[in-house]
């Protein structure tokens, strides 16, 4: 029996946008995924200090209101209120734990896998998911393919394209503290929900 392909995209989202949203799509869309697990992280070990963060819990809501009831993306809490730095790592051990039988894709955009050699224990990520690059500006292929190339497995790596989305969570988080709509950018039960937690110091109303 085929083992159920499994795309795992990980993130602050703070907040999630549609740029969030169409990679998950897409990944799972070019790379005949079963579905796709958002995962908002819990102690990112580099964002710990990230201005305006909203919390794990609200974080976590957030990610829920972005996705819906689409089909094919789910959000995990698998990270929220696990103590210490959130690791990849630990993540994808545990999700091998509760899903032996299926096969992980760990969904990244171009910047971050061409960082992969400095994670923390990257061997092993390789060893428990494919990495799956969306493709976009500002980091090449080859780029992309000599750091993943040098580690063990990193050559399993697959590409998938996406189109261009120029939109980020802090540019998001500005908008609302500067009382900018956020209209188009989010979905609409995301700027309900910051509206409603009064999120980020602002409105996402003009």
């Amino acid at each position: 029996m085929p083992s159920t392909r499994i795309g795992i995209l990980g993130g602050t989202f703070n907040p999630p946008h549609i740029g969030h949203l169409i990679c998950a799509q897409e990944a799972r869309l070019r790379l005949g995924l079963d579905r796709v697990l958002m995962v908002p992280a819990g102690n990112p070990p580099f964002k710990l200090d990230e201005p305006d963060n909203a919390g794990q819990e609200h974080r976590l809501a957030l990610c829920r209101a972005a996705v819906g009831k689409g089909p094919g993306i789910e959000v995990s809490d698998l990270e929220i209120g696990h103590a210490g730095p959130s690791y990849t790592v630990d993540t994808l051990e545990r999700l091998h734990s509760l899903m032996p039988d299926s096969e992980l894709y760990l969904i990244v955009g171009g910047d971050v896998a061409a960082g992969l050699p400095s994670w923390h224990e990257p061997e092993r990520v390789l060893e428990l998911a494919t990495i799956a690059v969306a493709e976009r500006r500002g980091t090449s292929r080859s780029d992309v393919d000599q750091a993943l190339r040098s580690l063990p497995g990193g050559e399993r790596a697959v590409h998938f394209e996406m189109p261009w989305i120029g939109i980020s969570s802090t540019e998001i988080r500005r908008r609302v503290k500067e009382q900018q709509p956020i209209s188009y950018l989010v979905p609409d039960a995301v700027a309900n929900y910051i509206d409603k937690h009064h999120l980020y110091g602002g409105s996402t109303y003009s």
